[in-house]
């Protein structure tokens, strides 16, 4: 099973850029899809973007365009670049990994959670 510690968050103005990593420790990280994930105040977690073993990527509607998810098996790490910043982007953002990616969206359907990292963003 493997393990998270996320990193690389931050208090930043609208419109700016953050580079959140994800290392990851388990000698099968390259064959696992991961994902972001984050959690607003007093909202619900949600699916930020997901990327399979092979490299394909899925988004949430709401960050497409402005953050990308990419993984490094070498170093085993994932990471999320997020530009243009909004505040409706301010969130604990988390990672976690899952066999397949059909399922990922689901966030009810993943456990072992890290910390996960805050990222504010202020107007």
């Amino acid at each position: 099973q493997l393990q998270v510690v996320e990193s690389g968050g931050g208090f930043v103005q609208a419109g700016w850029s953050l580079r959140l990593s994800c290392a990851v420790s388990g000698s099968t990280f390259s064959i696992n899809a991961m994902g972001w994930y984050r959690q607003a105040p007093g909202k619900q977690r949600e699916f930020v973007a997901i990327i399979s073993s092979s490299g394909s990527t899925i988004y949430a509607d709401s960050v497409k365009g402005r953050f990308t998810i990419a993984r490094d098996n070498a170093k085993n790490t994932v990471y999320l670049q997020m530009n243009s910043l909004k505040p409706v982007d301010t969130a604990v953002y988390y990672c976690n990994w899952g066999i397949a990616t059909f399922y990922m969206r689901d966030v009810s359907r993943l456990s072992s959670w890290g910390q996960g990292t805050q990222v504010t963003v202020s107007s």
